[in-house]
């Protein structure tokens, strides 16, 4: 049954939105509520809108115009470039994340011919469906309609054969997308650096310089850093610097190497400086059928990783292989094997049972087929509350829900989780409980003894289960020991395309879940995959399912590790992507041999980037992480070991809302947000807190220093008004009157009666204010008492000898002129004593002075 356009008007404007469940309901399935017919065709040129969500020297290729994303039934346009499938909502123009997804994600993909019934006009006719099915590593199955007649689907679908799986190397696009914005230092120095921090030498910084002159080779007490395989020469699959005991030669250690598969001698991957403990790795021991084959150096070598123990004896060696006993003995009939404990002193043999990397990348098919039958956005576009009439779940059977858990039980993915979390746990376990040292390894030494080894040194070692330490377990265990990124994500490698022929099945993907009725192979061509062997595909998640395991750690000590499973997830895609050259090539050697650090952006700096934008709020960051609490080794109880799926990763495509890390962790997270930013108000409020401070300060002593001038003023101007003053009485005093203009000048005049001298006098005089402009004073009284003055001038000198001359004074001590004006002058009377009786004769009354 079809729906009206305005249903499908709505579905455009909300393109993550499902089907109603009335529609559901109504029709026969998802698949049949598509409207096929009645999508309006579009230009067929690259609108300018879509350069927005294009990254630097991405390109289209080829677009497909009204395309149906079946996963959540929305309409748009479809992209293939240079670097992913690129699926645009037709009515909001936003990029629809499930359907987007890196070329190089894409595992398959395989065409599906669907025929529906037709409306009631023609029920003779039916009309077949265009439909294109991707598979993706990142767990997650799309499925795109096209309009019959269009050719479109058949335009994609060449694309995807072209790009998929470049011929070379440097068609990635990986050596195009701004390799120079996230350029970081060679990996061999950060790696030198790791060798360093193990030795106890963190102090030391390493150079190219040192690569090159090979002053590389520091050494402690136990071990030594050798260039033996500095231009690997003794195996191409190991480092350029190996970490090996100090007692053992460089000629010792070529002697060994031919005994190990792929000359994967043992070599220390992480050591206790305190214990002399070390975790040591290799590939299979070149035994033989028989198991009878012995090396003289290679036992040597074993040896010299258990060092004396302080006032004992030798510490115990346990050699872990990581396969199944069965899988070491068939081994034995192509020249390998295991070791016998007869041959290595104090050596115990433990078998892990880790099946191999076929067994891995089958059992992650069928989760993948779970997810996508059980989840609620399932790629036929139904959920699966409502498949097969709601058997699934909603349908109220319980017996239809053991069958579900118990075919999550059957993909196997689960229990091999726990077999690789068990195995690290336990060689954890030795090395910090009974400072034994192991050597682990598989057939290779490459894929699970990387896993066991590095999941255990993430136990050991608190450095690692930061950010920055967890990027150099990384680069050392899984990159400088040589894991085979480029076969097991089926890329091409420096000598050409990768080992893995693509599958380009048209038939739906294999498995023993229930799938829909309407996936039905068209059946026109056989798959290129079922005329490939078994063996010859070399793809396989190992790295997928140690990121795995470190989730499951996470879950279980959230406060012992930094960074958070967001960060986890963001690596994995990274990696499935390959847009970065970290991950390219099989070996440091090939990486070199590219220059991969040269012509590619590194992953490391890009992450760097994305948490640089928020600082300590971003999603890479573990909100409960507590160095303090977990600052020694994590040895997990067996009982503890139990996984579940993950969902950020796992759940993320068909149960989106279910995959979110939980609302706990969401609002811990907001409020550390709002934290931050109150934090961040806080210091711009104390910045400007203190800004004001020290203007207040600045304020503060300029107002000390006017008070200070104006109290100098204000004393100055009282000196200059007493000795006003005091002039003035002196010239009073000798028959003279003295006026103060308004201007400030003063006039002198006679009295017509000298012995009329006031006792005060009030006249207009000249002062300043504190800011120092001059004001005239009406009424100044400049006048002080006879006592306070004669108390200023009692002790003055002058005016002793101006008393035993002056004729004014008595011998009882008085002074008889008026006023005591020789007195208040300090006087400048001495100097008249010549003339003063001649002058005391004189009358200003005979007009001696003239008119």
């Amino acid at each position: 049954m079809y729906r009206s356009r305005s249903a499908r008007s709505s579905s455009l404007r909300e393109p993550d939105s499902r089907l109603s469940e009335s529609d559901k309901i109504e029709g026969a399935g998802s698949w049949d509520a598509l409207e096929w017919t009645k999508i309006d065709p579009v230009a067929r040129s690259v609108p300018s809108g879509v350069k927005q969500f294009l990254l630097e020297a991405e390109h289209v290729i080829v677009e497909g115009y009204g395309v149906v994303l079946v996963n959540t039934d929305a309409a748009g346009t479809l992209y293939v470039t240079n670097f992913r499938l690129l699926f645009l909502s037709e009515g909001s123009r936003d990029i629809i994340a499930i359907g987007t997804i890196p070329l190089a994600t894409i595992e398959k993909f395989q065409k599906i011919a669907m025929k529906l019934p037709s409306g009631s006009r023609q029920p003779e006719k039916t009309v077949s469906q265009r439909l294109l099915q991707i598979i993706g590593k990142d767990m997650r199955i799309i499925v795109f309609g096209f309009r019959a007649r269009t050719k479109q689907r058949r335009a994609v679908y060449d694309a995807l054969l072209r790009c998929t799986r470049p011929a070379r190397l440097w068609d990635l696009y990986a050596f195009v997308g701004c390799p120079s914005r996230f350029s970081n230092t060679n990996p061999k120095v950060r790696l030198l650096n790791e060798y360093w921090r193990l030795l106890g030498m963190g102090f030391y910084q390493a150079s190219m310089r040192a690569i090159e002159d090979g002053s590389f080779t520091l050494s402690n007490e136990w071990w030594r850093i050798s260039s033996v395989n500095s231009n690997y020469t003794m195996s191409p699959t190991y480092p350029f610097a190996l970490l090996l005991p100090k007692s053992i030669s460089d000629d010792k250690v070529l002697q060994a190497c031919t005994f190990r598969a792929r000359c994967r001698l043992p070599s220390i991957t992480w050591c206790d400086r305190g214990t002399g403990a070390v975790l040591a790795r290799s590939s299979q021991p070149l035994v033989g059928l028989m198991m009878n084959m012995r090396s003289n150096a290679d036992e040597n070598l074993v040896a010299a990783l258990c060092t004396q123990i302080a006032g004992e004896k030798r510490r115990k060696l346990y050699i872990a292989d990581a396969r199944p006993r069965k899988n070491a003995l068939a081994n034995g009939a192509m020249g390998g094997g295991s070791e016998s404990s007869a041959n290595y002193f104090q050596s115990e043999i433990v078998f892990f049972g880790i099946d191999n990397i076929h067994a891995m990348r089958e059992s992650l098919g069928r989760l993948r087929d779970y997810l996508d039958t059980y989840g609620t956005t399932s790629s036929d576009g139904m959920s699966s509350f409502l498949r097969h009439g709601g058997w699934s779940w909603g349908g109220g059977n319980l017996s239809s829900m053991s069958a579900s858990v118990s075919t999550l039980g059957d993909t196997g993915w689960l229990i091999h989780v726990q077999t690789v979390l068990a195995g690290s746990a336990w060689i954890a376990a030795r090395v910090a409980l009974e400072s034994a040292s192991v050597l682990v390894h598989c057939s290779d030494g490459w894929d699970r003894t990387t896993q066991l080894v590095s999941l255990a040194s993430l136990l050991l070692d608190p450095y690692y289960r930061t950010i920055r330490g967890f990027q150099a377990l990384v680069e050392k265990d899984w990159l400088a020991f040589g894991h085979p990124f480029s076969d097991r994500l089926g890329m091409p490698s420096i000598s050409g395309s990768g080992n893995m022929p693509f599958e380009l099945s048209r038939q739906a993907s294999t498995g023993s879940l229930p799938s829909s009725p309407m996936r039905q192979g068209s059946g026109s061509s056989s798959s290129q995959a079922q005329n490939t062997s078994h063996a010859q595909n070399q793809s396989s998640p190992i790295f997928l399912q140690w990121v795995d395991c470190v989730s499951q750690l996470l879950r279980m000590y959230p406060f012992a590790f930094e960074f958070s499973s967001a960060f986890l997830v963001d690596l994995l895609d990274c990696m499935l992507s390959c847009r970065f050259g970290n991950f390219l090539c099989n070996s440091e050697k090939e990486r070199e041999q590219a220059g991969i650090s040269d012509a590619c952006g590194c992953l490391w700096m890009y992450l760097a980037e994305l948490r640089a934008s928020e600082g300590s709020s971003h999603a890479h960051y573990n909100l409960f992480y507590d160095p303090l609490k977990h600052d020694g080794p994590l040895l997990p109880p067996a009982a503890a070991l139990a996984p579940t799926v993950w969902p950020q990763f796992h759940l993320r495509w068909s149960c989106p809302s279910e995959a979110q890390g939980g609302e706990v962790e969401a609002e811990c997270r907001k409020l550390t947000r709002k934290f931050s930013e109150l934090q961040r108000a806080k210091e711009a409020a104390e910045i400007r807190l203190n800004e004001a401070s020290v203007t207040v300060e600045s304020l503060a002593a300029e107002l000390r220093n006017e008070k200070l001038v104006s109290t100098s003023a204000r004393d100055a101007v009282k000196r200059a008004s007493k000795e006003t003053a005091t002039i003035k009485r002196a010239v009073q005093s000798l028959g003279f009157s003295v006026y103060f203009t308004v201007d400030g000048d003063c006039n002198v005049g006679i009295e017509r009666n000298p012995t009329e001298i006031p006792q005060q006098s009030i006249c207009s005089v000249l002062t300043k204010d504190i800011n120092g402009s001059v004001s005239h004073s009406e009424k100044a009284d400049f006048s002080e008492p006879a006592s306070e003055m004669e108390d200023a001038v009692s002790d003055n000198p002058l005016i002793r000898v101006c008393g035993s001359l002056c004729p004014m004074h008595t011998r009882d001590g008085e002074c008889q002129w008026p006023n005591a004006g020789c007195a208040q002058s300090q006087s400048q009377l001495v100097g008249l004593k010549a003339n003063f009786d001649a002058f005391d004769r004189l009358s200003i009354y005979d007009s001696y002075f003239g008119n």
